[in-house]
């Protein structure tokens, strides 16, 4: 398997304006994302949505493709920064990491390329971890996973994806927004419309578990931090 790391991102953030750029301890959160997302050892571009984020990642060295500001997603996103980079289909699988988790793990991008290796029925992959706190079971803006998987195993396929509150004392699968894609998954994603669920639920994921996608998610330890608003950003850079 020959796989590529996106970063989609884009400056039209409703919550926190130009968070691609915000200074995270002197340093634009995107160049955090991007070199951290290099020390996993695989090719990294970003998928950007402004020159400004282009400027950004070009001025050190970078690789950064500019797309489309108007594409609703950021598949869409990293599905047009992959066929400009690789028009003749050298990549067959595609890491999408989000330039929001200026610290994350790098190893994240490499559990999802081991995911899709190893289980040849995963057209998806993805990450979970436990449960922060028990509040996180009746957070909407918390995602679970609900998952096939027995107790002690490191990963299983995903069965649904939701905000709602699940049922019993049992703790939950939080899920983590990086995902791992076969390319003809990715394509076949893409050109689908929104579904039912999806629009629902408002959880893109959904939309290829109803197009019949199998997706499957690896447990890591600790959920990274996401900058999502002014009280994640300071978080952020209290960890520079």
């Amino acid at each position: 398997m020959n796989p590529l790391v996106l970063i989609p991102a884009r400056m039209a953030a409703t919550r926190l304006p130009n968070k691609p750029l915000a200074d995270i301890g002197g340093k634009p959160m995107i160049v955090r994302a991007y070199e951290g997302a290099l020390a996993s050892g695989l090719p990294v571009a970003v998928a950007a949505g402004d020159q400004a984020i282009v400027d950004a990642i070009t001025g050190i060295g970078g690789t950064a493709v500019l797309t489309d500001p108007g594409l609703p997603s950021g598949s869409d996103r990293i599905r047009a920064a992959l066929e400009a980079l690789d028009p003749d289909g050298e990549y067959d699988a595609v890491i999408n990491l989000q330039g929001d988790m200026p610290f994350a793990d790098p190893g994240l991008a490499t559990a999802c390329a081991a995911l899709l290796h190893g289980e040849p029925t995963c057209d998806i992959a993805t990450l979970v971890a436990t449960e922060a706190d028990p509040s996180d079971r009746t957070n909407v803006d918390v995602v679970k996973a609900v998952l096939a998987i027995e107790e002690g195993q490191r990963h299983g396929r995903a069965l649904y994806f939701t905000r709602s509150t699940l049922y019993g004392d049992a703790p939950v699968w939080r899920h983590i927004g990086i995902y791992g894609y076969r390319r003809e998954a990715l394509t076949r994603f893409c050109a689908a419309p929104p579904s039912p669920l999806e629009t629902r639920e408002k959880l893109e994921q959904l939309r290829a578990l109803e197009m019949g996608l199998s997706i499957w998610a690896a447990v890591i330890g600790e959920a990274p931090l996401s900058v999502d608003n002014p009280a994640d950003l300071e978080a952020a850079r209290r960890l520079a």
